[in-house]
């Protein structure tokens, strides 16, 4: 079984009783934390440099929106097969080294328009496979979280890694909104192509005590088992870990309603909010303020059983279905500003949480398959969110797409409710269908 390092290497900050912040304080968790905060105000600064790129480039909105759909379209297909190998390997290599693709793939988009070679097809090509690559990511983090940060922290860890996103989409945009128009959306890709390059040096002195699984006694080869350990992973989720099923069931519902405030967010400003593009920047720093206080504030609270974690999370989408509700009714610019804000609070503390039961009910051997399992529902259920409530914005106009997903919001507040009633299931340590687990220790590195 993984084990989060020796009591020699532990700062005392990282000890039961301590502050959120503490964690900060320590050599790993400090590492981690500035590579991810520095990742992802590249991930924001890519965002916005490469679609105005390919709209310079193309002139065309509809091949822009193309980067979009290739980006979302690797954890759909691949996320399963991408749990499984995760599962076999340790996760600081994996981290390290899909930051170093990132940074190349990223870094052949500038390079190769400033040769004369970018086509379109191969801008595409770029963009997919470094979708596949992220993919990997996020799941490697969050099977790594608990390798370096004691069980009764990773309520606060979690919610630090999810305030590194908040700084890089509150960051990131200026950062690249002043380059593009200082030196241009390709030269912008030069510094998003470092800023990859520097988490992954962040990562490369992270302590972590890892173990490599293997099968009676074996390292298993590529392609042994691949069936097995899918099938594992999916018994995992959907039949054998209750808890788990009904979280994915919430998660699935929340991203359905998040994902088309989000998207949807430009529209509700101009045509029911009567803003125009100024104000709707500063309802998109209201939303990312808010996310980003609801994490700070989650890294003081005390971390609870998963009972009450389920309690914190019903309550915080209560208030914010409520809020989504009430846009349609208080349409000021300073209390659609402050609603807003309120919805950004009360959904930034959906993740921490989640990752946190998750982290703890799930054997360590299988928190890849997991993750990524998560990932791709998480992905289908935002599409399917965007979609639908675009048609319905379209068709009965975006006030009824406000109250449908105020709605979806407080029946995930309800389910979750509901769900914090359900004793949570001790994980296990068997692979099933694979054979005896056993595990091979390697040193810290």
């Amino acid at each position: 079984m993984y084990r989060s390092g020796t009591a020699g290497q532990k700062d005392r900050s990282t000890q039961s009783g301590g502050r959120g912040w503490d964690l900060l304080k320590t050599r790993d968790f400090g590492l981690l934390f500035a590579g991810q905060t520095i990742s992802q105000i590249g991930d924001s600064l890519n965002k916005v440099a490469l679609l105005w790129f390919v709209y310079e480039l193309t002139g065309s909105a509809l091949k822009m929106t193309v980067v979009g759909l290739l980006q979302t379209l690797p954890p759909l297909l691949f996320g399963a097969l991408i749990g499984v190998y995760l599962d076999r390997v340790r996760k600081k290599p994996v981290m390290i080294g899909v930051d170093l693709l990132r940074t190349l793939l990223i870094l052949l988009i500038p390079l190769l328009h400033l040769a004369g070679a970018l086509t379109l097809e191969r801008l595409y090509a770029l963009v997919f496979v470094n979708g596949i690559v992220s993919t990997i990511f996020g799941p490697a983090l969050a099977s790594a979280v608990p390798l370096i940060v004691p069980k009764d922290r990773l309520v606060a860890a979690n919610a630090l890694m999810q305030s590194t996103t908040n700084i890089g989409l509150l960051v990131g945009p200026v950062i690249s909104g002043v380059g593009i128009a200082m030196v241009g959306a390709q030269n912008v890709l030069y510094a998003d192509a470092a800023t990859f390059l520097l988490s992954a040096l962040c990562i490369l002195p992270i302590r972590m005590n890892e173990a490599l699984p293997c099968v009676n006694g074996a390292r298993r080869g590529w392609t042994d088992g691949v069936g097995q350990d899918l099938l594992a992973g999916f018994r995992f989720v959907f039949i054998e870990q209750k808890t788990v099923l009904l979280l994915m069931l919430t998660a699935a519902l929340y991203s359905v309603g998040v994902s088309a405030f989000v998207f949807l967010l430009p529209v509700f400003a101009k045509d029911v909010l009567g803003m125009g593009p100024m104000e709707l920047g500063w309802l998109w720093s209201s939303l990312g303020v808010g996310m980003l206080i609801a994490s700070l504030w989650l890294t003081s609270t005390t971390q609870g059983n998963v009972s009450r974690r389920l309690r914190l999370m019903a309550g915080a989408l209560a208030v914010g279905g409520l809020a989504v509700g009430a846009l349609n009714i208080f349409q000021a610019p300073l209390a659609a500003g402050a609603l807003i804000a309120v919805i950004g609070a009360s959904t930034a503390l959906f993740t921490p949480l989640v990752w946190t039961m998750l982290q703890e009910l799930t054997p360590a051997h299988m928190l890849g398959r997991v993750f990524t399992s998560f990932a791709t529902g998480g992905m289908a259920a935002s599409m399917a969110g965007m979609a639908g409530f675009g048609w319905a914005a379209d068709a009965m106009g975006p006030g009824a797409s406000l109250a449908g997903i105020s709605l979806i919001l407080l029946t995930t507040a309800v389910m979750a409710g509901v769900f914090s009633r359900h004793k949570p299931q001790a994980s296990g340590s068997t692979v099933h269908g694979s054979g005896t687990l056993l595990t091979q220790p390697v040193a810290a590195s």
